[in-house]
């Protein structure tokens, strides 16, 4: 008799003790991320009804959807994401939850899209939701555990785009744009950083026309620091609005924290996907931006009102864990946060000692432990992506290995306090 094949679907995968062993502890670091904001876990079915998932998504989407009929004559599919199965889980046990809720849900989800580098048919989807709390604060929460998330990971630092899909409809009833076209242009823009600007000049002509082609294009490349492009991108949409003024009370917790400059304002980030409704946002890795967006999500106000009377607003992200992954492996990152190093073998006592107190603040460090000249250290760290280097002289010094900066006579709370607010 002969043997089967041994063989995987494309775009499918088996993990290795090693691979599964990274996996499971990149998971553990974004979780525990994830409960020191007060998130907690919930799960949900892989199998749903088609009717659920299909819900207001559509388009794209149902193409890509892996949907059968099952043994029992029911429409079936395999879950695309973990927002509308949240969404059904919402309504069914609106009762037994406490509002704001604040929840965490790390899966599998499949799509049958095309594969490439850190994209596969079967992925891990990291999501993280705030429902009942309608204002800036819980989008500006969920930005903040989004940052601190991949900053747990290792991945370096990250710039998070922003946008408003409320202003973007201020924008296309100011320039006269049909609205009924609104489904069709947010999904061309969206792979506006995938395709060629001809590319996408093309299809918004074949949608919209050559004139308002024009239009578009020149909103959404308004891209940059809040302070710089908020003020066009309200004259381009009409006038101040209560989503101009969402996006300002954003900014102002941005300055708050000293965060804002991780931040960009970017009116090309539309998210192609139905259900959003308010703020939308997609982070890029500094180091690797050629991975594209490795976390996205936004605010999604009417999603709960498809499966129940009541309406719940909520906002919410996802990171994608496969493309994290495919990124530390090609930066040999370190968690490191910090790393410290010595020129004398009296100081490691020293290290060690303030690497415990950087620890029990909740920063990661690690201690180097040969003495090699500074030029060499500062190279392994960043080969290691371990962003800042602490070095034992008379004093000591921390360096900002990407931006090439000292920070002189420090002492170890000033250097907790740094490093939490990067």
């Amino acid at each position: 008799m002969p043997y089967i094949e041994a063989k995987v679907l494309k775009g499918f995968r088996d993990f290795l003790p090693k691979q599964e062993m990274a996996r499971r502890d990149l998971i553990a670091r974004i979780e525990a991320v994830f409960r020191l904001y007060g998130l907690v876990p919930i799960d949900t079915p892989a199998l749903e009804y088609a009717a659920i998932l299909l819900g207001k998504s559509g388009g794209e989407t149902e193409k890509q959807m892996y949907r059968f009929t099952d043994n029992g004559g029911r429409d079936v599919a395999l879950r695309f994401d973990l927002t509308v199965p949240f969404a059904r889980f919402l309504a069914e046990h609106s009762a037994d939850i406490i509002l704001p809720f604040k929840r965490y849900h790390i899966a599998k989800v499949w799509r049958g899209e095309n594969t490439q580098r850190g994209r596969y048919r079967e992925f891990t989807q990291c999501d993280f939701d705030i429902v009942g709390a309608d204002n800036p604060a819980a989008d500006f929460e969920i930005l903040l555990i989004l940052r601190d998330s991949v900053q747990a990971t290792g991945a370096g630092a990250v710039t998070i785009k922003i946008n408003h899909r409320g202003l973007f409809n201020h924008f296309l009833d100011h320039t006269g744009i049909d609205r009924t076209k609104t489904a069709d242009i947010l999904r061309i823009i969206d792979k506006a950083s995938k395709i060629d600007r001809d590319s996408l000049r093309t299809q918004l002509e074949a949608t919209v026309g050559k004139k308002h082609s024009d239009s578009l294009l020149s909103f959404i490349e308004l891209k940059g620091p809040f302070a710089d492009i908020l003020p066009a991108l309200i004259d381009c949409s009409g006038g101040l609005s209560p989503e101009a003024s969402w996006l300002d009370q954003l900014y102002q917790y941005m300055r708050d924290t000293g965060t804002e400059d991780c931040f960009t304002l970017d009116p090309s980030i539309t998210r192609g996907l139905d259900y959003y409704t308010g703020t939308v946002f997609e982070t890029f890795l500094v180091a690797a931006p050629e991975l594209g967006s490795i976390c996205s999500g936004g605010r999604y106000d009417n999603l709960v009102a498809l499966y129940s009377k009541e309406s719940l607003s909520g906002v919410g992200a996802s990171i994608g864990l496969d493309r994290l992954m495919v990124a530390l492996e090609e930066k040999q990152s370190s968690y490191a946060m910090c790393a410290l190093v010595c020129e004398r073998a009296e100081d490691w006592g020293k290290a060690h000692a303030t690497a415990q107190q950087l620890r029990n603040a909740g920063i990661s460090c690690d201690v180097f432990l040969d003495i090699k000249k500074l030029t060499k250290q500062y190279v392994r760290a960043e080969k290691k992506a371990i962003p800042f280097v602490l070095l034992y002289r008379e004093s000591l010094t921390l360096r900002d290995i990407q931006n090439r900066r000292n920070y002189e006579h420090i002492t170890v709370e000033e250097i907790i306090t740094t490093l939490k607010g990067v």
